[in-house]
């Protein structure tokens, strides 16, 4: 099995520790690796709700799809939740979910990788524009969609995939949103 220059050099590459990211200070931040994740997720919603004439059986409601959603992530390797809690009316503008993925049967090349995943795409309008781009952390296969945008970040040491999925389901994605979301993934930095 011969591995790609990009593959050889990455695997010779210190594994990181951690990483850091920044995230604008509205963001509300749910650390999953905690055992205290859930009540996390009910102050975030609590919160949303104060001040507002939000019925329970509405709060309950979102408690229980955001707990679903993201008990869906942990399983698949989420570590971190950002929720952006300016919405106005109570609804989510924005969320971003920071998951690990091993490299498994993932190429470590970014460029297979976008190859692969530009293959698994469905034809029509809601098509996501895959690309590989440079970030100050490494290579990245970046997805774009009408309200998602995702980065898998190739790690130091191929290790695996640093996945940032960012989701802006009421604003869209294009736009200032878009452009926010490729400056945090732009803030992303290995811990050695």
């Amino acid at each position: 099995m011969n591995e790609s220059p990009q593959a050889e050099a990455s695997s010779r590459e210190a594994v990181p520790r951690d990483y850091k990211l920044l995230v604008p200070r509205e963001w509300f931040r749910i650390d999953l690796m905690q055992a205290r994740w859930r009540a996390q997720l009910k102050t975030f919603v609590d919160r949303q709700a104060e001040g507002r004439n939000v019925p329970a059986e509405l709060t309950q409601k979102v408690w229980a799809t955001l707990r679903n959603t993201t008990e869906a992530g942990r399983a698949r390797g989420a570590m971190e939740l950002f929720l952006l809690t300016t919405s106005q009316n109570g609804g989510l503008p924005a969320s971003l979910l920071v998951s690990l993925m091993p490299l498994g049967n993932t190429p470590a090349d970014p460029e297979e990788y976008a190859a692969l995943l530009e293959l698994r795409e469905p034809d029509g309008p809601g098509r996501r524009q895959v690309s590989v781009v440079e970030l100050p952390a490494g290579v990245a296969v970046r997805l774009l969609g009408s309200t998602t945008l995702n980065f898998h970040v190739l790690m130091p040491g191929g290790v695996g995939w640093l996945t940032l999925s960012f989701s802006a389901q009421l604003t869209g994605m294009p736009g200032p949103m878009e452009q926010l979301c490729d400056a945090i993934a732009g803030s992303l930095r290995w811990v050695v």
